[in-house]
């Protein structure tokens, strides 16, 4: 049995990497600079990062804040177990959380993960009790705490 259907993508050369490299690096650098170092004009890089993003390889420039730099102490890890019939509905509720910095529905029917950042313990605790487990098809949640950071993915490096 063969499988007709194929997820279609984008078939990325050399200068197409190069230049997501040096987005990744530094998403300001100017059209012109990525152009000397990859070789090619201020044109052809803004025609090639257009491209990039109409076909959704790259969906967003956005800056990285450090929480902690901000008064935001606390980040933490959750596993929220959830009714199928309300998933939709809490994860929505969820991902409008501004606490909330992602949000992703794992495998099995009802699982989803997620991180959050707040000031101190105390407002997560808030989040937990008035958000959370207050929300109509909750489940369960089991939290974790971050230690310490080691690597975080902004973006994917290629």
């Amino acid at each position: 049995m063969s499988n007709d259907f194929q997820i279609p993508y984008f078939k990325l050369d050399a200068i197409d990497q190069s230049i997501l490299d040096l987005l990744h690096e530094n998403s300001r650098i100017s059209y012109t600079d990525i152009g000397k170092q990859v070789g090619i004009s201020r044109v052809a890089v803004q025609m090639r990062i257009n491209t990039l993003m109409e076909q959704g390889i790259i969906e967003r420039f956005t800056t990285v804040i450090n929480p902690t730099k901000i008064g935001m102490m606390v980040s933490a890890f959750f596993n929220v177990d959830v009714e199928p019939k309300y998933l939709e509905q809490v994860a929505e509720k969820l991902a409008n959380d501004p606490a909330v910095s992602s949000l992703y529905h794992m495998t099995g029917p009802s699982k989803l993960h997620m991180h959050g950042i707040f000031a101190d313990n105390q407002e997560m605790e808030g989040f937990l009790t008035d958000k959370l487990y207050a929300t109509e098809g909750v489940v369960s949640v089991d939290t974790q705490l971050l230690i310490k950071r080691y690597k975080s993915r902004m973006g994917m490096k290629l």
